[in-house]
Protein backbone atom coordinates (compact mmCIF):
# COMPACT_ATOMS: atom_id res chain seq x y z
CA UNK A 1 0.00 0.00 0.00
CA UNK A 2 1.42 3.27 -1.30
CA UNK A 3 0.48 5.76 1.48
CA UNK A 4 0.31 2.93 4.64
CA UNK A 5 2.29 5.65 7.12
CA UNK A 6 0.42 8.19 6.33
CA UNK A 7 -2.97 5.91 7.04
CA UNK A 8 -1.48 5.05 10.22
CA UNK A 9 -0.78 8.26 10.91
CA UNK A 10 -4.44 9.66 10.74
CA UNK A 11 -5.55 6.39 12.38
CA UNK A 12 -3.31 6.90 15.42
CA UNK A 13 -3.91 10.28 15.72
CA UNK A 14 -8.07 9.61 15.85
CA UNK A 15 -7.58 6.25 18.07
CA UNK A 16 -5.38 8.29 20.45
CA UNK A 17 -7.48 11.42 21.04
CA UNK A 18 -10.51 9.31 21.48
CA UNK A 19 -9.14 7.22 23.76
CA UNK A 20 -7.78 10.43 25.74
CA UNK A 21 -11.29 11.37 25.79
CA UNK A 22 -12.95 7.53 27.35
CA UNK A 23 -10.12 6.51 29.34
CA UNK A 24 -10.33 7.75 32.72
CA UNK A 25 -6.87 9.16 34.18
CA UNK A 26 -5.42 7.83 36.97
CA UNK A 27 -3.90 9.52 40.54
CA UNK A 28 -0.37 8.56 41.46
CA UNK A 29 1.61 10.97 43.96
CA UNK A 30 -1.36 13.52 43.85
CA UNK A 31 -0.67 13.85 40.00
CA UNK A 32 -2.72 12.97 37.30
CA UNK A 33 -1.93 11.15 34.27
CA UNK A 34 -3.85 9.23 31.52
CA UNK A 35 -2.71 5.37 30.20
CA UNK A 36 -2.73 6.60 27.38
CA UNK A 37 0.38 8.55 27.24
CA UNK A 38 2.33 5.11 26.34
CA UNK A 39 0.68 4.90 23.44
CA UNK A 40 1.58 8.52 21.87
CA UNK A 41 5.11 7.90 21.06
CA UNK A 42 4.19 5.80 18.04
CA UNK A 43 2.35 9.14 16.35
CA UNK A 44 5.79 10.74 16.35
CA UNK A 45 7.68 8.05 14.15
CA UNK A 46 4.63 7.59 11.49
CA UNK A 47 4.32 11.50 11.15
CA UNK A 48 7.85 11.51 10.44
CA UNK A 49 7.07 8.49 7.71
CA UNK A 50 4.08 10.15 6.41
CA UNK A 51 6.18 13.38 5.98
CA UNK A 52 8.31 10.90 3.89
CA UNK A 53 5.65 9.67 2.05
CA UNK A 54 3.56 12.48 1.30
CA UNK A 55 6.18 15.86 2.22
CA UNK A 56 4.93 18.55 3.66
CA UNK A 57 1.26 17.36 2.96
CA UNK A 58 1.44 15.77 6.10
CA UNK A 59 -0.10 19.20 7.48
CA UNK A 60 -3.50 17.92 5.67
CA UNK A 61 -3.32 14.22 6.99
CA UNK A 62 -3.40 15.78 10.23
CA UNK A 63 -5.78 18.18 9.65
CA UNK A 64 -8.36 15.34 8.22
CA UNK A 65 -7.31 13.46 11.92
CA UNK A 66 -7.91 15.98 14.22
CA UNK A 67 -11.05 17.10 12.24
CA UNK A 68 -12.21 13.84 12.61
CA UNK A 69 -10.87 13.48 16.35
CA UNK A 70 -13.07 16.81 16.80
CA UNK A 71 -16.07 14.72 15.88
CA UNK A 72 -15.26 11.91 17.72
CA UNK A 73 -13.44 12.84 20.92
CA UNK A 74 -13.76 15.75 23.73
CA UNK A 75 -13.72 19.18 21.69
CA UNK A 76 -11.44 20.08 24.81
CA UNK A 77 -8.72 17.57 23.88
CA UNK A 78 -9.15 17.84 19.93
CA UNK A 79 -8.14 21.37 20.27
CA UNK A 80 -5.41 20.64 22.61
CA UNK A 81 -4.11 17.74 20.38
CA UNK A 82 -4.03 20.14 17.15
CA UNK A 83 -2.19 22.61 18.35
CA UNK A 84 0.13 20.68 20.46
CA UNK A 85 0.54 18.83 16.71
CA UNK A 86 0.94 21.84 15.00
CA UNK A 87 4.02 22.78 17.01
CA UNK A 88 5.46 19.24 16.88
CA UNK A 89 4.88 19.67 13.06
CA UNK A 90 6.49 23.06 12.85
CA UNK A 91 9.30 21.64 14.65
CA UNK A 92 9.83 18.55 12.15
CA UNK A 93 9.41 21.00 9.48
CA UNK A 94 12.21 22.68 10.64
CA UNK A 95 14.58 19.58 11.36
CA UNK A 96 13.96 17.97 7.61
CA UNK A 97 13.98 21.56 5.97
CA UNK A 98 17.10 22.94 7.25
CA UNK A 99 19.23 19.94 8.32
CA UNK A 100 20.75 17.26 5.75
CA UNK A 101 21.47 14.81 8.39
CA UNK A 102 20.29 10.99 7.04
CA UNK A 103 16.40 9.85 7.87
CA UNK A 104 17.04 8.31 10.64
CA UNK A 105 19.15 11.09 12.53
CA UNK A 106 15.47 13.20 11.38
CA UNK A 107 13.41 10.88 13.34
CA UNK A 108 15.31 11.20 16.46
CA UNK A 109 16.06 14.51 16.65
CA UNK A 110 12.51 16.02 15.14
CA UNK A 111 10.82 13.44 18.17
CA UNK A 112 12.80 14.07 20.91
CA UNK A 113 13.11 17.79 20.46
CA UNK A 114 9.26 17.95 19.31
CA UNK A 115 8.09 15.64 22.43
CA UNK A 116 8.46 18.03 25.52
CA UNK A 117 7.40 20.87 23.59
CA UNK A 118 4.17 18.89 22.02
CA UNK A 119 3.45 17.40 25.33
CA UNK A 120 3.47 20.94 27.38
CA UNK A 121 1.21 22.39 25.07
CA UNK A 122 -1.34 19.51 25.05
CA UNK A 123 -1.54 19.01 29.10
CA UNK A 124 -1.55 22.44 29.14
CA UNK A 125 -4.37 22.58 27.06
CA UNK A 126 -5.84 19.72 27.83
CA UNK A 127 -6.13 21.42 31.81
CA UNK A 128 -3.58 17.90 32.98
CA UNK A 129 -0.33 19.94 33.32
CA UNK A 130 1.71 18.70 36.37
CA UNK A 131 5.25 17.27 37.05
CA UNK A 132 4.56 13.48 36.91
CA UNK A 133 1.60 13.83 33.94
CA UNK A 134 4.87 15.80 31.92
CA UNK A 135 7.39 13.31 32.54
CA UNK A 136 5.39 10.61 32.28
CA UNK A 137 4.13 11.32 28.69
CA UNK A 138 7.15 12.59 27.42
CA UNK A 139 9.16 9.36 28.57
CA UNK A 140 6.67 7.50 26.79
CA UNK A 141 7.10 9.42 23.66
CA UNK A 142 10.71 8.87 23.69
CA UNK A 143 10.57 5.23 24.59
CA UNK A 144 7.68 5.19 21.78
CA UNK A 145 10.02 6.68 19.48
CA UNK A 146 12.78 4.57 20.52
CA UNK A 147 11.14 1.41 19.73
CA UNK A 148 9.41 1.98 17.01
CA UNK A 149 12.96 3.72 15.32
CA UNK A 150 15.00 0.81 15.85
CA UNK A 151 12.42 -1.71 14.30
CA UNK A 152 12.31 0.36 11.61
CA UNK A 153 16.04 1.19 11.49
CA UNK A 154 16.54 -2.95 11.67
CA UNK A 155 14.48 -3.42 9.22
CA UNK A 156 14.99 -0.82 6.66
CA UNK A 157 18.47 -0.04 7.26
CA UNK A 158 19.43 1.06 3.25
CA UNK A 159 15.95 3.50 3.49
CA UNK A 160 17.41 4.67 7.18
CA UNK A 161 20.27 5.97 5.50
CA UNK A 162 18.81 8.13 2.99
CA UNK A 163 18.63 12.06 3.31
Amino acid sequence: MRYINTLTYIVLIILINVLFSIVPEVTLWNNVVSPIDILVGCVYVFRDLAQREIKHYVIIAMLIATGISYLLADKQIALASVTAFFAGEFIDWAIYTLTKKPLSQRLLWSSIISSPIDSLIFLYMANSLNILGFSVLVLAKIIGVLGIWYYWHTRHPREMALA
